[in-house]
C-alpha cells in the first residue's frame, strides 16, 4: 500500500501546494528583508510577503503565537514502547522487508519510520485540508512574483550528535536530492533552480517561471540531511549503517528484514516548537517486518507487536476473537477516515501490447465482479471505487458543467465520445459470480478490437493471444485474483498470478517490467505536481515513477497543465473533474474498493487525545504509553 501526499507531508518527504494568488492573503514583512535587499541589488521585484505558515487555497487556522495543534494533548507524558507491523510505504520501501536506512533513493529496499529521524523545514497540520507551520524554519519570506522563497532557519537546531544544523546542511540536502532522489522526488524538485545560502541559518530557494504550482511546499516539506554525513556516505548507495539526523528520534538497533528500532531523542531540540509539543511520546519506536500479513497477525496476538491496522475485511470479521480481547487486554475499534480515499486497482500496463486497445482494457475490467467478491471475500465491508478522486470535491459525476465543458471541448475529437456524458462507472453485476450478461459485453468488445475464437483460444488479427501476468510480493489478495483470473481464462485470456521477493517486485516495479499489478494512493485535497507523477507522459517514460498504467495522452497533459495553473479551488476543482472524467474513459485499470474507515487493535497500553486529527489517524504521533513495560521478544 503507497502513502498518500498527505502522510507524506505530515512526515516530511511529499509535496504541497501554494498557488500564487494565495500571495495577497500573506502579511506584508515588517522591517527590513533580506530578501528584498538582495531583490534591490539585483533589480528584481523588491515587495517581500512574510508568513508563519503556508496554506494552499484558504486562510490558516493556527495563528502565529499558537502554542500546539488542537488535535494533541501537550502534557502527554513521554516513555514506554510502541511497535506495529509497518501500514504503508513510500519511495523505495517495502513491507516485507528493508536492506537500506536510505528510502530517498532508487537502491533497494528502505527502512519504515526512517523519516522519524529527521527534521523538516516545515511541518503539516493534520485537522487542515492543506497546511503547513514551521519547524526548522520559523517561517518564509516571499518574493511578489512567487519565484523566490527565503526560508531564515532556528539557530538552536541540532544534529543528534550535538553539532549545529545550519544552512549548509539544507543546501547540500537538495544538491543530493535532485542529483540522486528517487525518481518521483527528482521530478517533483525539477522546477527548484537553486538553494543558497543566506548566511549560516537561512536559505534562498529560487524557482523556474512558471513552476508548478506546489514546488516550494514540496521542498519545505523535504527531510534535512547532515552535510558532513553526507560527505562520508554517498547518497546513491544502499548502506544499513545509522544515518545522522536531527528529528525526534534516532536508529537504536536493527536485524535487517526483522525489525527495526527508533529510540526517542531525550534532549531533541525542537520538542516544545508548537508543531511538535504534545507529539512523538514513545521512548521506543519499532517496526516488525513478517513476509506476509497473516503471519504478522499471528505476532500480534502473540504480542511481538502492540498495534495493528486491519486491511483485510476476512480477518477483520473472523480473527479478532482471541482471549486477550474478550478480556480487555487487546482493544479493537472503527476509527472514521475522512481522508480522499483515492485510488486503488488493477493497473494494466499500456506499455504491454495486450493492453494498447481502450476496447481490450474496458473488457479486462468488466470481467472483476465486485458484487460478489465484496459479498463472499469481504463480507460486504467495501465500497466499489469509481474515480481517480474517490470522495472527493474532485471527483466527476452527472454531466459535465459548463466550465467542465469548456476545458473538454477543444479536445473532442482527441477523448472517446464517452467523456462528454457520464463518467464511466463499473457496472453492478447480479451477484451471482456468473454474470453472463457482463461476460457477453466483454466478449463483444474484444471482437470489436479484432479478437476472435480459433481451436478454444482467444486471437488478435496477427494470430496474437491475450496472455496476463498479475505481479506481487504478498499474498494477502491471491483469492482476489484467483476469481478474478478464473473469468478471463472463460473468454479465453491466459492469466496468471504470480508472487516474487520484495526486492524483485521492486525492481520490476520500477523498469516497469509486469503486465499488472495493485497499487493504492491517495491524493491531498488540492492535487498539484502529484498529477504529473501519476497521469503524465514524462511519467510514464521515466523509470520509478508512479504511472505504473503507462498513461501517455497529451490530452492528460493539457489537462495536466490546466490544473497546475488553477487560480483557486473552484478553477482546481472543475480541472480535476475534467481529467477524471478522460481518465476513467481510458480504462487504464480495474478499480477495486475502499473502506472509509481505519480498523485498529492494539494491546491495551495506550491512550491517546479526546481529538482525533480530522485527516490522519494520529497513532504513533499523538498516542502516548500508559506502561513502561517492554514487550518485544526480539
Amino acid at each position: 500500500m503507497s502513502l498518500s501526499r498527505r502522510a507524506l507531508l505530515r512526515i516530511g518527504v511529499g509535496a504541497g501546494l501554494l498557488a500564487p494568488a494565495l500571495a495577497p492573503r500573506l502579511a506584508r514583512a515588517e522591517g527590513p528583508s533580506p530578501l528584498a535587499a538582495a531583490a534591490d541589488e539585483g533589480g528584481s521585484p523588491t515587495a517581500v510577503l512574510k508568513q508563519h505558515g503556508l496554506s494552499f487555497f484558504g486562510d490558516l487556522k493556527y495563528p502565529a503565537d499558537f502554542t500546539h495543534f488542537d488535535y494533541v494533548n501537550p502534557d502527554a507524558p513521554k516513555g514506554g514502547p510502541f511497535s506495529q507491523m509497518g501500514r504503508t510505504t513510500f519511495y523505495n520501501q517495502s513491507l516485507t522487508t528493508f536492506d537500506t536506512l536510505n528510502p530517498y533513493n532508487q537502491r533497494g529496499n528502505g527502512a519504515q519510520g526512517i523519516e522519524l529521524i529527521y527534521d523538516t523545514l516545515m511541518t503539516a497540520a493534520g485537522d487542515e485540508k492543506s497546511a503547513l507551520y514551521p519547524r526548522l524554519a520559523t517561517g518564509a519570506e516571499i518574493s511578489d512574483d512567487g519565484l523566490t522563497y527565503r526560508f531564515p532557519l532556528r539557530p538552536e537546531a541540532r544534529f543528534h550528535d550535538g553539532t549545529a544544523l545550519t544552512s549548509a546542511d539544507v543546501v547540500a540536502t537538495f544538491e543530493a536530492l535532485k542529483a540522486d532522489g528517487y525518481e518521483t522526488i527528482r521530478m517533483a524538485l525539477r522546477d527548484l533552480i537553486e538553494v543558497e545560502a543566506d548566511g549560516d541559518h537561512a536559505v534562498v530557494m529560487r524557482f523556474k517561471a512558471g513552476r508548478a504550482r506546489d514546488v516550494p511546499l514540496t521542498a519545505a516539506g523535504m527531510p534535512i540531511f547532515s552535510k558532513a554525513f553526507l560527505a562520508r556516505h554517498p547518497f546513491n548507495q544502499s548502506s544499513l549503517e545509522p544515518p545522522l539526523g536531527s528529528g525526534p528520534y534516532k536508529v537504536s538497533r536493527l536485524e535487517q528484514g526483522r525489525y527495526i528500532e527508533y529510540e526517542r531523542v531525550k534532549d531533541y531540540w525542537g520538542q516544545n516548537l508548537p508543531t511538535l509539543k504534545g507529539r512523538f511520546n514513545f521512548d521506543t519506536v519499532r517496526y516488525e517486518y513478517f513476509r506476509d500479513r497473516i503471519a504478522g497477525l499471528e505476532g500480534f496476538k502473540a504480542k511481538v507487536y502492540l498495534f495493528r491496522e486491519e486491511f483485510t475485511a476476512r480477518e477483520w470479521a473472523t480473527q479478532y476473537d482471541f482471549p486477550a480481547v474478550h478480556d480487555g487486554r487487546v482493544k479493537t475499534e472503527t476509527l472514521p477516515d475522512e481522508s480522499f480515499s483515492g485510488v486503488q486497482g488493477w493497473f494494466l500496463n499500456t506499455r504491454r501490447p495486450q493492453f494498447f486497445d481502450r476496447r481490450v482494457r474496458e473488457a479486462i475490467g468488466l470481467l472483476f465482479d465486485f458484487d460478489w467478491t465484496r459479498r463472499n471475500l469481504m463480507y460486504d465491508s467495501y465500497h466499489r471505487t469509481v474515480s481517480f478522486f474517490q470522495n472527493s470535491d474532485m471527483m466527476a459525476e452527472g454531466l459535465p458543467s459548463p466550465a467542465e465543458l469548456k476545458l473538454l471541448v477543444p479536445f473532442r475529437d482527441k477523448v472517446p465520445e464517452e467523456v462528454f456524458g457520464e463518467p464511466y462507472v463499473p457496472p453492478v453485476s447480479d451477484g451471482s459470480g456468473e454474470d453472463r450478461a457482463l461476460r457477453l459485453k466483454a466478449v463483444a468488445l474484444l471482437k470489436e478490437a479484432g479478437y476472435g475464437f480459433r481451436q478454444g483460444k482467444l486471437v488478435g488479427p496477427k494470430g496474437e493471444t491475450i496472455t496476463i501476468e498479475f505481479l506481487d510480493d504478498d499474498g494477502a489478495m491471491e483469492r482476489h485474483h484467483a476469481r478474478f483470473i478464473g473469468h478471463l481464462k472463460k473468454v479465453g485470456i491466459d492469466a496468471t498470478f504470480r508472487i516474487v521477493d520484495p526486492a524483485q517486485f521492486q525492481a520490476r516495479l520500477q523498469t516497469f517490467d509486469f503486465d499488472v499489478v495493485v497499487r493504492r494512493y491517495s491524493f491531498a485535497p488540492y492535487p498539484g505536481d502529484e498529477l504529473r507523477a501519476y497521469f503524465s507522459t514524462e511519467a510514464a517514460r521515466t523509470p520509478g515513477s508512479y504511472n505504473v498504467a503507462g498513461i501517455a495522452d497529451p490530452v492528460v497533459d493539457a489537462l495536466i497543465a490546466q490544473a497546475l495553473a488553477a487560480q483557486d479551488a473552484a478553477a482546481l476543482t472543475t480541472c480535476c473533474r475534467a481529467l477524471d472524467r478522460v481518465l476513467r474513459a481510458g480504462h487504464y485499470w480495474v478499480p477495486q474498493w475502499y473502506s472509509g474507515e481505519h480498523r485498529i487493535a492494539y494491546w491495551n497500553v495506550f491512550d491517546r487525545p479526546q481529538t482525533k486529527p480530522r485527516y490522519e489517524l494520529g497513532v504513533l504521533d499523538t498516542w502516548w504509553s500508559t506502561t513502561p513495560e517492554t514487550t518485544h521478544g526480539g
